[in-house]
């Protein structure tokens, strides 16, 4: 007996609705492998409506005063928390991840995030008016840039929307929102909550694939086009938007070295790495999977590391002892594999290194050993549950090997030498350097890379001030 499917619709302009031909895609939990919705397959006419509802409902929105903003956005995260249960529900659907590390590591940043962003509102600042030629006075206005066009990813659904619509919303702009065709259900969710408090046209969401997303860069309406995304989807955006010379935001992969040093805490340092390398599945552009380990006590940290890996469980969101839930969709999980079945025969699998279960698209804590630096597994994102291991000699061979990569978004140093820490996080070229630590964000920080991990910053009044332009108003003292 088969299970009718739920169906997920389209948000546009203040009401839900099918694709304009009636198309649609399935919808899978990667923790069993089975379809649970449909989700629309949007086409030209629903990109179309999307962008125009959100270019009717600019002018209103972007009049309105900052603490206006600042109140809706305020009712947005009291509402979330009022409905945590449900967005856990959808998220959970989605993505595969535990129940409990959703409700606990998920909704209260998210909620945090969107009260910053409220604040942030009310905290638009430009250079000071002045007289820079005589009679004449100068002010600087910050405004909203337009309509913005935003595609979020499937390994944080529901947070990288609020990374989207929040600062976007705030800064008084009007967002069309495609979530991953792999996971809508969460932005459909978040379409209803903020429909009850948003005007009409303020925000929308478009499901659908990657052409979808092709159609929203590419329509003339869109005053910037901002991707959570891989290096080549974020490299079509900004090709795609360099035809009418639109903004781009684009925060993509990332490859983020973990330098330990020969006076770290092993133990300590054990605990934290193989937390934020395994937390997600590994599916995290911050992950800390790429360890560069101090050749002096290389051997005591696989060994300690490889415990810890193989104490780790991933299992169904309801198993309280999970870490982890399942990669996301079955290419995922053949590209994860992909990378073990390929390794080098220098190369050691000290743990790991298959699937788990018969269903759904889960894969083992995974420690690789005996790496070089220009093997395929150091060089590329591999967005799964396996970290890497390589021995380095001295400081200076450990900032070449950190640095030897084409991603530049995260990173982190363990030991205990405050000089060294300084030195490091100097040299080291990542948007993010943390020291004795690994993974935490805060709302306040700014998030975002260099080189192929994109530009533009999420979070933090940085990632505020990337949703408004400038513009120069000057005047004459005589009238």
């Amino acid at each position: 007996m088969s299970t009718e499917l739920r169906r997920l619709r389209n948000y546009i302009g203040g009401e839900f609705r099918d694709a304009a031909d009636g198309r649609t895609t399935e919808v899978v939990n990667p923790a069993t492998g089975e379809a649970y919705a449909t989700a629309p397959l949007s086409g030209p006419a629903d990109v179309d409506a999307a962008m125009a509802a959100a270019a009717a409902a600019f002018p209103g929105w972007r009049d309105t005063t900052p603490a206006a903003r600042q109140r809706a956005l305020l009712k947005i995260a009291d509402a979330f928390e009022e409905r945590a249960e449900e967005l856990i529900a959808a998220e959970v659907e989605n993505t595969g991840k535990p129940v409990g590390l959703t409700r606990d590591e998920e909704i209260p940043p998210m909620v945090d995030q969107i009260r910053f962003f409220a604040g942030a509102a009310r905290m638009l600042e430009g250079r000071s008016a002045g007289e820079y030629m005589d009679g004449l006075t100068s002010i600087v206005r910050r405004e909203p840039v337009g309509v913005c066009a935003q595609v979020a990813p499937w390994n944080y659904p529901m947070m990288m929307a609020v990374w989207k619509f929040a600062p976007a919303i705030a800064a008084g702009n009007t967002v069309v929102l495609k979530p991953s065709d792999t996971t809508p259900a969460s932005t459909v969710l978040i379409a209803d909550i903020l429909g009850s408090i948003l005007p009409e046209g303020v925000f929308n969401v478009v499901c659908g694939d990657r052409d979808t997303g092709r159609l929203m860069v590419e329509h003339p309406t869109p005053a910037m086009a901002s991707i959570t995304g891989s290096v080549r989807a974020g490299m079509s955006v900004a090709g795609s938007a360099a035809k009418d010379v639109k903004r781009v935001h684009l925060e993509l992969g990332g490859k983020a070295p973990v330098v330990v040093f020969e006076d770290t805490d092993i133990p300590k340092a054990v605990e934290g790495i193989s937390v934020a390398g395994y937390f997600n599945a590994g599916q995290d552009c911050t992950a800390a999977t790429r360890v560069l380990v101090q050749e002096s006590v290389h051997d005591e940290f696989v060994a300690a590391l490889a415990k810890a890996a193989a104490e780790t469980k991933t299992g169904l969101p309801d198993d309280e002892d999970v870490l982890y839930g399942p990669l996301n969709n079955p290419d995922q999980l053949a590209q994860v594999a992909g990378f073990i079945e390929r390794l080098p025969a220098h190369a050691k699998v000290e743990t790991g290194g298959h699937q788990v279960g018969e269903k759904g698209y889960f894969y083992a804590p995974t420690v690789v050993s005996g790496l070089r630096q220009d093997d395929e597994i150091v060089q590329k994102e591999v967005f799964g549950p396996v970290i890497t291991v390589q021995s380095f000699t001295d400081e200076d061979q450990a900032v070449e090997w950190a640095n030897g990569v084409e991603y530049a978004l995260a990173s982190s140093v363990w030991t205990k030498d405050h000089g060294r820490a300084m030195r490091m996080s100097k040299k080291l070229d990542f948007g993010c350097v943390w020291i004795n630590t690994h993974i935490p964000l805060v709302a306040e920080m700014p998030h975002g890379g260099f080189k192929r991990s994109g530009y533009g910053k999420d979070l933090s009044a940085y990632g505020f001030e990337d949703y408004t332009r400038i513009k120069h108003v000057m005047t004459s003292l005589d009238g």
